[in-house]
């Protein structure tokens, strides 16, 4: 089966894990998934993730949720851009969530990051999804 959006189907079990309480939740990998699992990492929505290589070129990441006082910390985490309607952003129409509470997540051409980090390197991109 083919899938239209892996990065929206792994905000989606990410979202899913959190309203049932799970410690982890695995997803297919690829190298867009990484880039955004390392960029939510960095800015403390997860604990961690792990890859597992099961050959052919396939592989699967275990993602470490975390939780504050039993409530998981991402409250939000909603897909932006989609196959079907990409949104582009500079750095002066670039959004801010939750007046800088929240991480708008970039597809820049020096790499994935958060929106902090695209203004202080002055450079836009696509806006692949909002985490608060």
């Amino acid at each position: 089966m083919s899938m239209n959006d892996p990065l929206g189907d792994m905000l989606t079990r990410i979202r899913n894990a959190q309203l049932r309480r799970r410690n982890s939740v695995a997803t297919p990998g690829s190298k867009m998934r990484a880039r955004v699992l390392d960029v939510l990492k960095a800015e403390g929505f997860i604990r961690d993730y792990s890859t597992t290589e099961y050959g052919n070129g396939r592989s699967e990441f275990v993602i470490e949720l975390k939780y504050h006082e039993g409530q998981p910390v991402i409250r939000r985490i909603a897909r932006v851009s989609k196959p079907g309607r990409r949104v582009y952003a500079s750095v002066e129409t670039m959004p801010r969530v939750a007046d800088g509470l929240g991480v708008t997540i970039m597809s820049t051409p020096q790499g994935v990051m958060a929106d902090h980090e695209a203004r202080e390197k002055n450079i836009g991109g696509e806006v692949l999804c909002q985490v608060f």
